[in-house]
Parts: C-alpha cells; structure tokens; sequence
C-alpha cells in the first residue's frame, strides 16, 4: 500500500484545523481508500487552541503527525521542515488548513501522479480575491520570469503533489529561506499543470500580512535571478555614459555659444539628488544580498521545534533515516 503525505502548516487556526483534518480523512475513506494517509501538521506556535486540538486528534488517529514550532518562523520555513518528515511516496508538498486550496483534487492529483508525472502542480487560474492583489501577484510574477533563468508557471503555489524522488532533490537545498515553489520548478523533472478556482477563506483572518508578503516576494527575486545585480550594472553603465556625453554637450555649447551652455545651481542639484537616490537603491540591493549570505552562512536550524507528536526517529532529517532503512 502506497502512502500519501500532507503537510499542512498552521498558526491560530482552531476554527479550521479540525475540519482540515476531517475533510482530508473523508477523502481518503471515500476516494483513496488503496492509499495511506500521513497528515503532517506544522503549528508555527499558536496562541489558541490549535495545539489542543491537533493532540487530540493525533492521539485519535496515528496517522497525524504534528510538529509545533517554538515560534513562529514563517510559513515556508515551517513547511520546508514538515517536508522532512513525510515519509509518503508521493507528497502534497502544502495544503493550508483553511482549505483555499481544495482538498478535493488531491485524488486527481493521485491519479496523475500514477500514470506517470513527477510533479502535478495545481495553478490558481481563478481567484476569489481581491483586484489589488490579483494584478499585484500578476506584476510578481511577469517580472520574476523575466528575469530568472527558472520558469515559475504563475499562479502555481505550493499546493502539488510531487513524488519521492522530487522530495529527495528538494530537501538536498540547504537554503535558509527556502521559496518552495521555486526550488520544485528548478528541480525539474516530468511535470503537469491542473488549474482550479482558489475559494475565499470561509473561517478566521489570513495570517499573510502585507509585509510578509512583500517579504516572500523579495526573496523569489533574490533567490531565484541576477535582475537586481544586473539591473545595479546596466544602470551605473547606462548613467556613467549619460554623463560622460552631458559633460562632452556642455564642453561644446560652451564653446559655440556661451549663452546656450546650461549653468546654475539647479541642475547641480537636481543630479546630486539623482546619482544619490541610485546609489541607495544599489546600496540597499546589495544589502539585500548581503543579508541573505549572512543567514544562509551562520547555519543553524531552520526552525526550533519545541514537540513532536507521533513522530520516531531523528528529528533532524526523518525523510532521509527512511530512504536508508528501506535501503
């Protein structure tokens, strides 16, 4: 019997984390019922009754894992460090528990898996959001894979089933921060696209903020292209010739007529403030990257688990104790 993991981060979630729970579990009894479940629970340490409910329901059901966090390190951080306890043969790398992405293809995504892909990835084609944010994450994602060497498909998330031997080459990243969805589309393999409407959350508030999102959406870029650096070289190239070529125009008005050469205080000011403005912009681009080297250099776990429930073995890498005992 082959077995399917599902990792499912969380943080002050008790209006749906029981639900997520049941709704998976009713899946497989109905529609997988060839398969084994493996429910992986990530708590980013909640304030509510969310731990509660998951060491309930996993002292119920054996199947549940769960791993509560010492605090809250971020969503993919958090989920990075689930996938290391799957154990499935096929993975659903995120399925949040407000259940925006529907839970009811997974046994489609099961279905394609077994005829042959890698990765089946599901893409939010419709979106039950906002304007705002839908041509905010359109502009992410124009810009990212124009200036990436990696293809990411838009509106492709998190939300895919990838098989054992895609989990083994995501897990070989040692990133501090690790952008998931594009770690899975640089490691390649034979994958396919199952497009579906993304439902507006039916219970409790998002727990993306705004800055978090922009933080996500930083790293995508850092991580994942040389734009940013690249972007620093054309334009110190582009303005070292343009003035180059003013300093030449200004040379030569002044010597065919006096009167035409541009003078005054205010062009001075006016470029002083410019090339200041780009050398911040660079500055801070650089510290960007900076910031990164430094996480990523200093080691250390990337998320400090405070239990685990249900889970044996080494907590450092359970995915790869599997892979050598099956061995």
């Amino acid at each position: 019997m082959k077995t399917i993991s599902i990792v499912s981060p969380c943080f002050n979630e008790e209006d749906n984390v029981a639900n997520c729970y049941e709704t998976v579990k009713a899946i497989f009894d109905k529609e997988l019922p060839g398969y084994r479940r493996e429910h992986i629970f990530i708590d980013n340490a909640s304030s509510d009754r969310t731990v509660d409910i998951l060491r309930e329901i996993a002292a119920q059901d054996q199947d549940v894992k769960v791993v509560v966090n010492a605090r809250n390190f971020g969503v993919f951080r958090s989920t990075f460090n689930g996938l290391r306890y799957a154990t499935g043969d096929g993975i659903v790398v995120m399925l949040p528990v407000d259940l925006q992405d529907p839970p009811e293809l997974i046994p489609e995504f099961v279905e394609l898996w077994e005829s042959g892909y890698d990765v089946v990835a599901g893409a939010r084609s419709t979106r039950e959001e906002g304007f705002v944010m839908r041509n905010a994450r359109g502009l992410f994602y124009r810009i990212v894979n124009g200036l990436s060497d990696v293809w990411l498909e838009p509106s492709v998330g998190e939300f895919q089933l990838i098989d054992r031997k895609v989990l083994k080459a995501v897990l070989a990243h040692k990133d501090h921060y690790p952008y998931i969805r594009g770690i899975i589309a640089s490691c390649g393999f034979r994958r396919i696209i199952k497009p579906y409407v993304w439902k507006a959350r039916a219970k409790g508030l998002s727990k993306h903020s705004l800055m978090a999102l922009i933080d996500q959406a930083l790293n995508a870029i850092f991580s994942f292209t040389r734009a940013p650096m690249r972007f620093c070289t054309i334009s110190g190239l582009v303005i070292a010739i343009a003035c180059i070529l003013f300093s030449l125009i200004s040379v030569i008005l002044f010597f065919v007529n006096p009167d035409q050469a541009p003078r005054g205080t205010t062009t001075i000011i006016v470029s002083l403030f410019f090339l200041s403005g780009i050398q911040m912009l660079f500055i801070g681009m650089l510290g960007e990257y900076i910031t990164s080297i430094h996480n990523q250099v200093r080691g250390g776990p990337i998320v400090t688990e405070q239990e685990r429930i249900n889970i044996e073995g080494p907590a450092r890498d359970p995915a790869l104790a599997r892979e050598e005992h099956l061995a």
